[in-house]
């Protein structure tokens, strides 16, 4: 059984963001915004990549997808951030329609794509708890019986914290929440024509069984100017984090405030 992950990071798909545009060239100009992609880089490297970096399974596969066209120096620093990251991939694609392109590089992971997989799909700034592969694992396990027949099962844990980062470091309010995408993951039969990505995440339990747990808290979902989904999801106020939260943050999502108060203090001023 395989466990495969996808972020999209700065791809320039057609299609997929809910901020549109006209042209390739006119959202690759978006994308790759220098004062932009220095706030993605500061969330992927405090949040997506420590959390990914520290599972405690590591058979895992997770791709980092992202354009062929990716400039300087950001091309050669996410290399380099997957590069001590076994597990990490980073895929580059030439632009097309935003699915056909999660699609393809899953499927490439895939290979011959002959047994059970588990795929999810973690936004670049956002974070799983280190246990998240282990107990996509434990869902597979104490399902077996009860989806002899079902072609796919989704496994949710809907518990988790809204986050703000910033130079001043986390802010934080613990929440439970509806199929958000940083919790969610599909068991797909071996051959399936589709991956997770076929899936709007809020409609999964329109579309198939689906099995949620509500602890312990398993993501981080990062709220921010650039979010693409905008913040009107989360209604609730985040305070900073107290001695207890940063223990915590650093046991079960390997997420260090003083990182990132330094990752976001090093970024340039007109940087958002």
């Amino acid at each position: 059984m395989r466990v495969i992950g996808l972020c999209r990071f700065s791809y320039p798909a057609l299609g997929g963001f809910k901020r549109m545009h006209d042209t390739v060239a006119a959202r690759e100009v978006y994308l790759y915004d220098p004062a932009r992609l220095a706030l993605r880089f500061a969330h992927f490297e405090s949040l997506t990549l420590p959390s990914i970096a520290g599972q405690s399974n590591g058979d895992f596969t997770f791709l980092v997808v992202t354009g062929d066209t990716l400039p300087e120096p950001w091309r050669t620093r996410l290399h380099d951030l997957a590069a001590d990251v076994p597990q990490m991939q980073v895929v580059e694609m030439e632009p097309m329609r935003h699915r056909d392109a999660m699609r393809l590089a899953i499927k490439q992971a895939l290979g011959e794509d002959e047994t059970e997989s588990i795929q999810f799909r973690l936004d670049d700034d956002d974070a799983v708890g280190v246990g998240f592969v282990q107990g996509l694992r434990w869902f597979e396990r104490s399902t077996r019986r009860m989806r002899r027949t079902w072609r796919n099962m989704a496994f949710e844990y809907n518990s988790g914290y809204a986050v703000r980062l910033s130079e001043r470091g986390i802010e934080a309010e613990e929440v439970q929440t509806h199929f958000w995408a940083c919790g969610l993951a599909v068991l797909f039969q071996p051959g399936d024509p589709k991956t997770v990505m076929n899936y709007g995440h809020h409609k999964l339990h329109l579309e198939m069984p689906t099995l949620i747990h509500p602890a312990p808290g398993m993501y981080l979902r990062a709220l921010h100017g650039d979010n693409d989904t905008g913040t009107a999801q989360h209604g609730g106020s985040l305070a900073p984090l107290d001695e207890a939260q940063r223990a915590l943050f650093r046991r079960r999502f390997n997420v260090d405030e003083d990182r990132v108060k330094a990752l976001f203090a090093a970024r340039p001023a007109h940087a958002g």
